[in-house]
């Protein structure tokens, strides 16, 4: 991204700090469009929640910026720096006891897992029975993959054949291609070796007014005047999503014993 285009309020801070995180939520929240986009994704999130049975703890991994709590005030947040949220955490080894967990929700965080199979075995080991994973996550339309290749700084590496890979800094080492090549392209061994986790949703998400918005890291420079009629656009080239649609929704649930 050109030095221009990107955000000047996080100019300065270091990624994955309290003042970096603290940013991000600001901007989601003065940002119309953007905040839009989240609502939508945490009411899914919250949906998934809500239809897993019990009444055990729910927990949402990479916190960072998030302001889910403030609409589920029962979430217990995380995340594997410490002072943003309420528990330091780690994917690959949940500090939670067998069973324990309704559901575990991630928001644009699956892809930072290095080691996503640590991961599938402590989701089913701590969630219930029918309880949920729920992602957000980089999809793999046609636009999705130029822009993330091209214009992000995350790598978007579809090309590899392995899951995991090598992470020294939690918030830039990723592969943002990570959902598609467990979810689809590798289907077939992602259900062979986690039987007891089905994938129950891939639904791909609204893109036009994220898209225009800037994100959490790039200026907003679209007129705030055009917000009405974005919105409106974006209903009408919903038909257009399995082209440009640049996230989606994946809901996993654990099989009854």
């Amino acid at each position: 991204m050109h030095p221009s285009l990107k955000e000047p309020r996080l100019q300065g801070l270091s990624p994955g700090s309290p003042e970096f995180f603290d940013a991000q939520r600001s901007l989601i929240m003065s940002r119309s469009l953007l905040k839009r986009a989240y609502d939508d994704w945490y009411r899914r999130q919250l949906e998934d929640l809500r239809s897993a049975p019990g009444s055990g703890a729910a927990l949402e991994l990479g916190s960072g910026g998030s302001y889910l709590k403030t609409i589920e005030p029962s979430l217990i947040t995380s995340d594997v720096v410490p002072n943003v949220a309420d528990r330091v955490v780690d994917g690959r080894a949940l500090p939670f006891a067998d069973e324990s967990l309704r559901a575990v929700l991630l928001s644009h965080v699956f892809h930072h897992i290095p080691d996503v199979d640590a991961f599938f075995r402590e989701a089913q080991r701590t969630l219930v029975p029918n309880g949920v994973v729920s992602l957000i996550e980089m999809a793999h339309t046609p636009f999705a993959r130029f822009f993330f290749k091209n214009f992000h700084h995350e790598p978007y590496q579809d090309q590899l054949r392995e899951w995991s890979f090598v992470q020294h800094d939690s918030m830039m080492d990723s592969n943002q291609a990570l959902s598609w090549m467990v979810f689809v392209r590798d289907r077939d061994r992602f259900e062979s070796r986690y039987p007891g986790l089905r994938i129950e949703t891939l639904e791909l998400m609204p893109w036009l007014t994220y898209f225009c918005s800037g994100g959490v890291t790039a200026r907003y420079l679209i007129p705030r005047f055009m917000n009405p009629v974005l919105i409106g656009l974006e209903y009408l080239v919903r038909p257009l999503a399995p082209v440009f649609s640049l996230f989606w929704h994946i809901r996993l649930r654990k099989q009854q014993k």
